[in-house]
This record gives C-alpha cells, structure tokens and sequence, in this order.
C-alpha cells in the first residue's frame, strides 16, 4: 500500500481505538485477491501477528474477505466459524474476542481492519458499527486519492503539450521574423522552456530543425502536417526525422520523442 494509504489505514485504526475501546486494532493488505497481508497495527502487541500472510478464507480476516462483509466472533480461539490455523499467533497475542471489515474498492476487496479484545466478552453492535464506518471512510480516502493522483497525471500531461506546443511555434517564429533582436529573444524564450528539461548523461546534438521536426511530432502531427507547418516538404520532413532518430538511437516517432525530452532538447 503507498505511503500516503498507509497513513490512512493507521489514522482509520487509533479512530477505532479510541470510539470503540478496543485495546488492539490492526489491519492488512489483499495481495493478488489470495492473501492478506496484516502490517498496520494500533495499540500494544507482542509482534506475532506482524507480517501474517492469512490466506483467504482462513481465520476471520481470510473469511471476511471471502464473504465480502464485516464479521465478529466472540472467542477466536473456539468459535466453529473460521479456521483456526492461525489460533497459535492468536494466542500468542492474548487475543480473544474480534471483529473485523472489509475495505471495498471497485467491488474489490483491497484490505481488512480489525478490533480484537484481550478477553472472550460480546462485541456489541456500536463497537462493529465504529469499524465499519471508518472502513468506509478508509474506502472513500482511497478513491479520492486515486482521483487526484489520476487528474494530476492528466494536469502534467496537459501542461507539458501546451508547452512543447509553445516551444514549437516560437521555433517556427524564430525562422520568419525580419527584426534580427526579436528573433534573438524568440531564441532566448525557447532555451527557458528547456531549462527545466532533464539532461541525459549522453550528449546529443541536434540541429534546429531536427528539433522542429521532433517537436511537432511530439504534438501528434503527421509528417505531412509538419511539412506544412514548417514550409517543408515530406521527403525533407522524413528525412529530420531519421536522422533524429538515428541520433537519438530510437527505432520509433515516440521514442525520439521520449529520448529527446530525457536530453533536454524538447520541454
């Protein structure tokens, strides 16, 4: 689980400490939808448990994987509901009564937390009540934060295409203004948009319009397309483009695309 989803599983289970009074709350990642894994942990523990592959369908995390929903049993160690391959750790631990959620993303179980009590006495229905709920709440954090991870992959995409966009048309200015000091400053604007650009341990050179050629393609522009913004023609295009390439050591358009912004020569 990232960093960021660990810190809010383990905020998710001191919240269920401290509503519910359980002495001891943990939880684990689903691996590969077979196994889970228990590695967040809120309260005393002597370490049995920590780092526990519990198969699904065993013990009462696996079951309440396998089930899909929230389970409570009240003594561990003798309830004829689960598998009890796990009853030695369990004991290890002085655990007795447990209950325990689901965390459901995508209708997909993708973690467990837990409450568990030192002794064999009834969990009642506002104690469950409080783990499924920050369940919930672990469930909706997880969604969110995919959500923002996804719109800022998509805002970088974005932002770097409207500047290899501004990159190529200040190039293509560069070529047709008549004012020498104004094509100088064009010139200058351009070098700022790679100034960010990550250099490459291996030094390539390019001339100027191997560079136009690259940065219009790196916009999707077909080769006729470039041909026209440029005043070029086809063959000449292609011709850029393989030496690019060929510069580059790039068997592809996209890959000299790729390895000309890892050296610094496209935004």
């Amino acid at each position: 689980m990232p960093e960021p989803l660990s810190g809010i599983v383990t905020d998710a289970l001191r919240r269920v400490r401290k509503s519910s009074g359980v002495p001891l709350a943990f939880a684990g990642v689903v691996n590969n939808s077979t196994s889970l894994r228990l590695q967040h942990f809120a309260g005393n523990h002597a370490g049995a448990l920590a780092g526990l592959s519990v198969d699904v369908g065993h013990g009462l995390g696996g079951k309440v994987v396998s089930l899909n929903r929230p389970m409570v049993v009240e003594d561990y160690l003798r309830t004829p509901h689960i598998t009890h391959r796990y009853n030695t750790l369990i004991e290890r631990e002085g655990l007795r009564a447990m209950m325990a959620a689901p965390i459901i993303v995508n209708r997909t179980p993708v973690a467990v937390i837990y409450g568990a009590l030192h002794t064999p006495d009834p969990i009642g229905g506002r104690m469950l009540d409080v783990l499924a709920a920050e369940a919930r709440a672990v469930e909706q954090e997880i969604v969110a934060s995919r959500a923002r991870l996804e719109h800022g992959a998509q805002s970088e995409d974005e932002l770097r295409d409207r500047m290899t966009a501004a990159y190529a048309r200040l190039r293509s200015l560069v070529d047709t203004v008549d004012d020498a000091r104004l094509a100088e400053q064009l010139a200058a604007v351009t070098d700022f948009l790679l100034a960010e650009a990550a250099a490459d341990s291996a030094v390539v050179e390019l001339t100027g319009r191997e560079q136009d050629v690259l940065s219009l393609a790196a916009l999707g522009y077909s080769n006729a397309r470039i041909a026209e913004a440029l005043g070029l023609t086809v063959h000449t295009v292609k011709s850029y483009m393989k030496d690019a390439m060929r510069k580059l050591d790039a068997s592809s358009r996209l890959e000299a695309v790729v390895a000309a912004r890892r050296a610094g020569l496209l935004p």
